[in-house]
């Protein structure tokens, strides 16, 4: 059986925030972030938009890929997606910002607003690496029941919520965005010649280190207690040279576990999707692997970090410009706060 992707989508908000605009407001500028992060912009969403209306948009992009939506009104691609909803069997949703702590879960949210009567839905909590370990859930999900056969996995963040605007160390490195993908269980097979879909994985984490990228306030740790003048909100916190060092040897340990365990060379694979945290930490792990910088897809000049979502939004990108050709070895390489890590080598 083959885990394959059929459709993917992404959800951007409309708002665009330059660096020259933070430049306005906060002690930086657009040398300092470009040279420090490769960063240029970050899509801002309104004050009105929560987790789930992304996830639904990007949602309903991939869905109705799937069900030969071409393009057109806005209706016809919500009417395809809704008929596409009803095969769905599970839906994964990773995210750092639900729309509420605790329950109803996002992804249960999302499955109402879809009409997904028939899908079980849960939300992952793996930082940035939300991505990757929500499509090996799915995967491991769907091959294990009998009867599943089609999973909908997104990655959905409105980091600006969880962001501090005044410190300069942080807010200019993320931003809002949401990415899906339609993973199916298909009779091809997953080995040998002719294999499809996800072909292997690698997931670890290391607890030791979350402290480094946090959010103090808001769980059971730091509970609301009436009256209380809260000095700590519930804000992004990071230790940015340890979450570098970390993101630099987690990366390249990653990439070489995947191309061992499967038993090929870096040239065997057409693209390498990183998550997109900072530009200069794909360029050291590159040069620590002895890979083309041109082997990797960046788009954080446009997106910045969005944590969960930025994988998923890379792949919809690549996949609508006709850059993934089907037999396409593709890797995807995530690292993020808790301090989890991952990838995934998928046959497009």
């Amino acid at each position: 059986m083959a885990m394959e992707i059929r459709g993917t989508g992404k959800a951007v908000p409309v708002r665009r925030v330059s660096n020259d605009d933070l430049a306005g407001k906060i002690d930086t500028s657009d040398e300092w972030i470009r040279s420090h992060t490769g960063i240029g912009a970050r899509h801002i969403a309104g004050e009105g938009t929560a987790c789930s209306d992304l996830a639904l948009e990007a949602a309903r992009e991939a869905l109705a890929m799937t069900a030969g939506w071409e393009g057109g009104d806005r209706e016809n691609r919500d009417l395809a997606a809704a008929e596409a909803a009803k095969s769905l069997d599970l839906i994964v949703l990773a995210t750092a910002g639900p729309d509420v702590y605790g329950c109803p879960s996002t992804a249960c949210l999302v499955q109402d607003r879809l009409g997904a009567r028939q899908a079980a839905a849960m939300d992952i909590t793996a930082g940035c690496t939300g991505f990757v370990y929500g499509r090996e859930t799915a995967a491991g999900l769907l091959l294990a029941g009998k009867t599943r056969k089609r999973a909908l996995v997104i990655g959905s963040e409105l980091l600006s919520k969880l962001t501090n605007w005044d410190d300069r160390g942080t807010c200019v490195l993320f931003g809002d965005g949401a990415g899906a993908v339609v993973l199916e269980k298909t009779g091809a097979p997953s080995e040998g010649p002719g294999r499809r879909g996800l072909v292997g994985s690698v997931l670890g984490a290391d607890g030791s280190g979350a402290d480094h990228l946090v959010i103090r306030r808001g769980g059971t740790r730091n509970p609301f207690k009436a009256g209380e003048t809260v000095g700590i909100p519930p804000h992004i916190e990071m230790n940015g040279q340890a979450v570098y060092n970390f993101a630099v040897k987690a990366f390249a340990d990653t990439c070489r576990r995947l191309l061992a365990e499967d038993g090929i060379g870096v040239d065997d694979v057409a693209l390498i999707v990183p998550h997109q945290a900072n530009a200069r930490i794909v360029q050291a792990a590159a040069k620590r692997l002895g890979i083309p910088e041109e082997k990797f897809f960046l788009n954080i000049g446009e997106y910045a970090n969005t944590s969960a979502a930025s994988i998923p939004i890379a792949l919809d990108e690549l996949n609508r410009a006709g850059r993934l050709k089907q037999g396409d070895l593709v890797m995807t390489v995530a690292f993020g706060g808790g301090l989890p890590f991952g990838g995934n080598l998928i046959v497009w």
